[in-house]
């Protein structure tokens, strides 16, 4: 009987230290995952002024009561500055350009959680415009519709099908840019990926020369890329798809003053990055309810579009889209 009791008690004794280890592992397990009393997002808004207060709202709110934490929006004076905060812990999730979102996860382990949906696209082509079809296109410019704004606008080189509505998927036409030497080339500042970064990539891998084989036309803006070759100042230039549409206006015969010759290789947009600090079961209701949100209600529509120039954001991530973005941008540092 002795022994009975006393292999009782040894049994208790090692289930209780069983249970005393479990115990200590659950409780680090639970504070590995415990959630934070509040989270901040930081943000670059399309809006300005008094005006971000209330444009912010309620996307923190919507956030806030899913979650059942506080979020707390904070803006950005650029993108560069997201990266910094997220670095510095002073904001957990991210909202910015496609080079911050490759710096926020090289420097900092950031987890791409969501893609920026325009139109229904989350990358977009950089355009090559011409006022010299003959010399750039293979065939004859054919008119297929910009679907976003109903114009119907002039591409050729197979860029697009006639009479369709206008994809804007690159890489197509590059040959083209064999041709460019000794031209007057319409190019914005090196910090614009569609305006320079792209072209010129594209351009040097036909075997051009950037410094030396073309004469460089300095732009500000896609629009003013457009409207140097429209306006003959330049035979080539090179902007957004579609940066036509923004001078219609000005220039309303643009589809035959500026034909589109070749897209680039498609140039990811931005997107949301989360900490690796934050919970994993946390950063996933948080992807759920930013991918949700432009779904939610007319007002949370109006809202992104007008906060953030967003249609939607997309959990279908395509990080190697951004991983060769920054590839692209490490060209133009230092």
């Amino acid at each position: 009987m002795r022994k009975t009791l006393i292999a009782s008690g040894a049994i208790a004794t090692l289930a209780l230290g069983l249970a005393g280890c479990a115990s200590s592992d659950d409780t680090t397990a639970d504070a590995a995952t415990e959630w934070p009393e509040s989270i901040t997002l930081s943000l670059v808004p399309s809006v300005e002024g008094e005006d971000l207060a209330e444009a912010l709202e309620p996307l923190t709110a919507y956030l806030s009561e899913g979650l059942g934490i506080e979020v707390e929006g904070v803006v950005a004076n650029n993108y560069a500055a997201t990266v910094e905060a997220l670095g510095a812990d002073q904001a957990q999730v991210i909202i910015t350009d496609a080079g911050s979102l490759y710096n926020a996860i090289e420097q900092y382990d950031a987890e791409l959680i969501l893609r920026d949906v325009r139109f229904g696209a989350t990358s977009y082509a950089a355009v090559a415009y011409t006022n010299n079809p003959d010399k750039y296109c293979d065939d004859e410019p054919v008119m297929a519709t910009y679907d976003a704004s109903g114009i119907e606008l002039s591409y050729c080189n197979g860029l697009e099908e006639a009479g369709a509505s206008a994809a804007g998927q690159g890489p197509v036409g590059v040959e083209a840019f064999e041709k460019v030497s000794g031209a007057k080339v319409a190019l914005q500042a090196a910090t614009s990926p569609a305006g320079y970064q792209y072209p010129v990539v594209a351009m040097r891998e036909a075997g051009i020369d950037t410094d030396a084989d073309i004469e460089q036309i300095p732009v500000e803006g896609n629009n003013n890329a457009v409207l140097a070759v429209a306006n003959g100042d330049a035979e080539v230039g090179f902007a957004y798809w579609d940066a036509r549409t923004t001078v219609t206006s000005e220039v309303p015969d643009i589809a035959e003053k500026a034909v589109a010759f070749a897209y680039t290789e498609m140039i990811p947009n931005g997107g949301v990055a989360a900490s690796s600090s934050l919970p994993d079961d946390l950063v996933e209701e948080l992807t759920t309810l930013l991918d949700d949100y432009a779904d939610s209600s007319e007002e949370a529509a109006t809202v992104m579009f007008d906060l953030v120039g967003l249609s939607d954001w997309t959990a279908d991530t395509a990080g190697e889209e951004i991983t060769r973005y920054g590839e692209i941008l490490a060209q133009f540092q230092g």
